[in-house]
């Protein structure tokens, strides 16, 4: 794949190697920061052995793990594991009395009227779950002792049974974790090659439903992640790597493979948080305040949000969806997901034609790959109407097979009363107005209108449905970027280490002590720093952020606040306040300005910056795109309709070209739509900025 600059990287400069595994795709991202050298590869995954997948991606692009000295990954291997409920054989060790509260859960029923709902199901049935005498008070003040003798019993128990992976959870252990640590050592000692987990080492906050969701989740991942990076880690290493090596957190920071072996759950969302904080770097160049990271895989598409120029972070997030999610109590990018991606398989439904979520995946994949895929997926609908070259795909790498795609799609189609173009048509119209949902799910539903942000598009598949998607929910501005086929992997190079700390510390706003609101703060900043001075790389500058969770007397739930080191240092309560209600505002449309508040947690992000690879400007031309760039014409069909359409490589593309749809924008790893009316304008970065036509 072609690089931004021409000089090459040698042995011995700091190189970066950034690997993104989706469920499709395996991409790769290469910088040397010594010539500025910024490289790609991308590489259909290998479900059975993932790390040949890096490997032959490293190999397209043109490097090798012995010159690389930082090794970033991020990985779905963790979230598919709990969503695909493959993961080890796990207990549950709890509070005497409590042994339910995982089974129980919250209750929710978003639905009353639905007679098929299910609710949620444990990662950890009711059997594997046992009690322990010992008790904390919500002060942190010991009340019953941990029954070690009991431990011990109990212990030989999981013995007896086989179990892989242990997570403790003690009641009010948030506030003094104690007894959680001292279990864990002694189930460690008796058991040494199992993974055992304890709540308060990944959440320090109340509500006991929800860390024992997190540690359960923490748990029942743990093994097969462990022994994914160890793997990984084993590889790199015989292949020459001599350097970091560092994994992706949900939250877009890094932290070193070995913490990520202990705490899994962090790294649920990594891959596509990477997408995000590339979203981030991009605005910053452009000089964007709001943007929607909006990134089209194999498999699912997803959503973020990059607002008042900062990627949207949440201190919980419920995997699986909201009917039958379990919740996450740890910090993570605000991320919307849905199964609609180019894999998606599309099926007669009863009648109905769905699209998703099941998915082709790499193998087989699409039918139009030729390798064994029979079932008709986005990609083959994209395909069949002309969307796809079938010659072109990954730069001609790849021959696509359009005789497959149109059997496929004959399948699904002809029982509906379809031809295969029209069942290509319906699926592409589905697979938009699903991934609607994903971008509304991160503006509309957090009181923000999608309509006043400008869209970044990229994914393998997310530049092809992008306009389309605009169009749905009103959006006028979409950007693909450099290399959006690889964007999340290139993402990874703008990612810093970063460390997030909560800590639940009820109190009322009016008469917070600012003093202990301080120690608190200086406690946990500690341990951010201590975190990064114990981490293999150096950064060159440390930041810290600070925020409340606030809430009204009398709610149950809080607002998260960021809120600026000045406030406490002036102990500025209006201020808090002010700062409170408009955040409440902003999300539920209300506040109450006159009415009491109170603090419920403290939470702190301390960040390690790195140095960030260059943006680099490209050549300028007119307004005329170069003869070099067009690559003929072919038939695409827009709105059910086959028009001869133009189709550009954009690696010839200059700076200012414009061109108006329909028409088609080729290059490695991603085509660029452009629908009847949308124009188009490559800007000073090569970024393709698009203003959208008809968007509702």
């Amino acid at each position: 794949m072609a690089a931004r600059k021409s000089s090459g990287a040698g042995n011995g400069a700091n190189v970066r190697l950034a690997a993104d595994i989706g469920g499709t795709f395996t991409d790769i991202a290469v910088f040397n920061d010594k010539t500025g050298r910024l490289t790609f590869g991308k590489a259909l995954s290998t479900p059975n052995r993932l790390v040949d997948g890096i490997s032959s991606g490293v190999e397209k692009a043109g490097s090798d793990y012995g010159s690389a000295n930082l090794f970033l990954h991020g990985s779905t291997v963790a979230i598919n594991t709990m969503l695909e409920r493959t993961g080890a054989k796990t207990a549950l060790v709890t509070t005497e009395g409590f042994r339910d509260v995982y089974e129980i859960g919250r209750i929710n029923r978003p639905d009353a009227y639905n007679l098929y709902f299910q609710k949620h199901k444990p990662l950890i049935e009711r059997a594997l779950c046992f009690e322990v005498k010992e008790r904390m008070r919500a002060d942190g003040e010991v009340f019953i002792p941990l029954d070690e003798e009991g431990l011990a019993a109990l212990s030989d128990k999981l013995d007896a049974l086989g179990i892989e992976a242990t997570a403790i959870m003690f009641i009010n252990c948030y506030a003094n974790g104690a007894h959680e640590a001292r279990a864990k050592e002694l189930l460690s000692k008796r058991h040494p090659g199992m993974f055992v987990s304890a709540s308060h080492e990944l959440s320090q906050e109340y509500r006991e439903f929800e860390r024992v969701s997190t540690v359960a989740a923490n748990a029942y991942i743990g093994p097969k992640v462990r022994r994914y990076i160890g793997e990984i880690d084993a590889h790199i290493r015989k292949a020459g790597f001599q350097g970091s090596f560092l994994i992706v957190q949900s939250t877009g920071g890094l932290y070193e493979n070995e913490q990520a072996q202990t705490q899994c759950v962090r790294m649920l969302e990594s891959g596509p948080a990477a997408g995000v904080i590339g979203t981030q770097a991009l605005c910053h160049t452009l000089g964007i305040k709001n943007a929607i990271a909006f990134d089209m895989g194999g498999t699912t598409a997803k959503a973020g949000v990059i607002y008042k120029g900062e990627a949207l972070t949440t201190g919980a997030a419920l995997i699986g969806g909201y009917d039958k999610a379990l919740p996450v109590q740890i910090a993570m990018m605000d991320i919307f997901e849905v199964g609609t991606g180019g894999g998606s398989i599309a099926r007669n439904d009863d009648g109905i034609l769905r699209v998703g979520p099941q998915s082709a995946g790499a193998q087989p994949g699409p039918a139009c790959y030729g390798l064994g895929g029979e079932e008709p997926t986005v990609t083959d609908a994209n395909l069949a109407l002309g969307r796809l070259g079938a010659d072109r795909f990954l730069g001609g790498e790849m021959k696509l097979d359009v005789k497959a795609a149109e059997r496929a799609l004959a399948k699904v189609g002809k029982p509906l009363g379809m031809s295969a173009t029209q069942a290509a048509d319906g699926i592409l119209r589905i697979a938009a107005t699903a991934m609607s949902y994903a971008v509304k799910g991160v503006t509309t539903e957090r009181g923000l209108d999608a309509g006043d942000f400008a869209m970044v598009a990229y994914g393998g598949a997310g530049p092809l449905h992008a306009v389309s998607v605009a169009r749905e929910i009103g959006i006028r501005n979409v950007i693909i970027p450099f290399a959006p086929g690889v964007f999340s992997a290139f993402g990874m190079l703008f990612s810093d280490l970063r460390y997030d700390y909560v800590r639940t510390h009820l109190m009322s706003l009016a008469d917070a002590p600012f003093d202990d609101i301080e120690a608190v703060f200086q406690d946990l900043e500690k341990q951010g720093r201590e975190a990064i001075a114990s981490t293999s790389v150096t950064p060159h500058k440390i930041t810290v952020k600070r925020a409340l969770d606030m809430r009204y007397v009398g709610q149950e739930h809080p607002v998260t606040v960021e809120l600026p080191m000045s406030v406490f240092q002036k102990q500025d309560r209006k201020a808090i306040k002010r700062h409170f209600d408009d955040d409440h505002l902003q999300r539920y449309g209300t506040s109450a300005p006159n009415e009491r508040s109170e603090i419920v947690s403290l939470r702190v992000t301390v960040t390690g910056l790195m140095k960030k690879p260059p943006q680099e400007k490209i050549k300028k031309g007119s307004a005329t795109p170069p003869k070099s760039a067009f690559s003929g014409k072919r038939p695409v069909s827009f709105g059910g309709k086959f028009r001869d359409s133009s189709t550009y490589k954009r690696a010839e593309l200059l700076a200012g070209n414009k061109i108006n749809g329909p028409a088609l924008i080729e290059e490695h790893a991603s085509t660029t739509v452009l629908l009847p009316g949308d124009r188009m304008t490559v800007d000073a970065w090569g970024n393709l900025v698009i203003k959208v036509a008809g968007a509702k």
